[in-house]
């Protein structure tokens, strides 16, 4: 039996979620490449847990899992750490299935993007793996296709651009931020990658450029007030970009039609708050990203969003008839 006949035996066939895998696997091959093959062992363990998860919950249920478990599995994955230890990792992945996904009634009905509840959950009860961490980037050849793993970083002598620009103000090269050349979270550090996909998503429809966009304003125009205009340590809007999981974020989690808003005005005003929370998130408070709790805000608002402005839109349509 070939791999298509598996998966729809067992899956529901989603092709979108196949052109959001096709577009991670650069990811997942430069993110080896920088911290060794446990990147892949870490993914496998995810997956394996994952997958195994939501099957099983719901073929009780007379069901299928859905496709979009693998990308969930793999988003998941990508914003961890390469240290992290694979107990952990199976918590939170296990975690964002039952409560971010299949309590709520499965694929479709989720209120929260369950690749960031899950890493909420752990994000929370384990600070330590998930903010000091971090394993040195390898260079050259084969780089890390020739290591289990690369050594880990001594969170007093080294640090990520973001840990190292919240805590201490100092910044690197821009350069080394766009082309992935520093160590962070598995797979937010090429910026080039993750820009090329986003743009491939988009001409496939795959996901929403408008909130993209609007991600993009919110975040630029928060970041140009707060730093030319107040005390605050904050990144000028460009360099606060390429910190972080900010582009990952935007391509992949706050993309996610699921829990996205789907009325396009809706779409913009989610893209814009996303971004406004990030910032404000950085700047006001001890967490040195942000990215991950403004999505999940903005999942919070996303109905809310929806439902005042097809009521604008329903109170205008009156007001014409009204008129006529």
């Amino acid at each position: 039996m070939c791999t298509n006949e598996l998966l729809k035996r067992y899956f529901k066939s989603q092709k979108m979620m196949r052109t959001v895998l096709l577009c991670l696997i650069p990811i997942i091959i430069f993110s080896a490449y920088l911290y060794g093959l446990r990147v892949l062992v870490l993914l496998s363990a995810v997956l394996l847990a994952g997958t195994m998860a939501e099957h099983f919950w719901e073929k009780k249920q007379g069901s299928k899992a859905s496709e979009a478990i693998f990308v969930t599995c793999v988003l998941y994955t990508l914003t961890l750490p390469a240290a992290i230890s694979l107990w952990i990792a199976v918590i939170g992945i296990l975690f964002g299935v039952f409560f971010g996904k299949l309590v709520f009634g499965g694929f479709g009905k989720n209120i929260f993007n369950p690749a960031l509840v899950g890493r909420a959950f752990i994000y929370v009860n384990f600070p330590e793996p998930m903010t000091a961490w971090w394993n040195e980037i390898s260079s050259g050849f084969p780089g890390g296709f020739g290591a289990y793993a690369t050594n880990k970083i001594d969170v007093i002598s080294g640090s990520t651009p973001m840990m190292l620009f919240k805590n201490y103000g100092e910044t690197v090269n821009i350069q080394s931020l766009f082309f992935g050349l520093v160590p962070g979270s598995i797979g937010e550090t090429c910026k080039v990658i993750i820009i090329l996909a986003a743009v491939y998503l988009i001409y496939k429809k795959a996901a929403s450029w408008r909130i993209m966009a609007g991600s993009l304003i919110g975040f630029a125009a928060a970041s140009f007030i707060l730093y030319y205009f107040t005390d605050l340590n904050v990144s000028s809007p460009l360099y606060g970009m390429m910190l972080g999981g900010f582009m990952f974020g935007t391509v992949f989690m706050a993309t996610d039609p699921v829990s996205a808003p789907k009325t396009e005005p809706g779409k913009w005003i989610y893209g814009i708050v996303i971004g406004l929370v990030t910032v404000l998130i950085r700047a006001l408070s001890l967490f040195n990203g942000g990215m991950m709790f403004a999505i999940l805000i903005g999942n919070t608002f996303a109905p809310i969003i929806d439902f005042f402005v097809k009521e604008s839109k329903a109170g205008k349509t009156v007001k014409l008839e009204v008129a006529s």
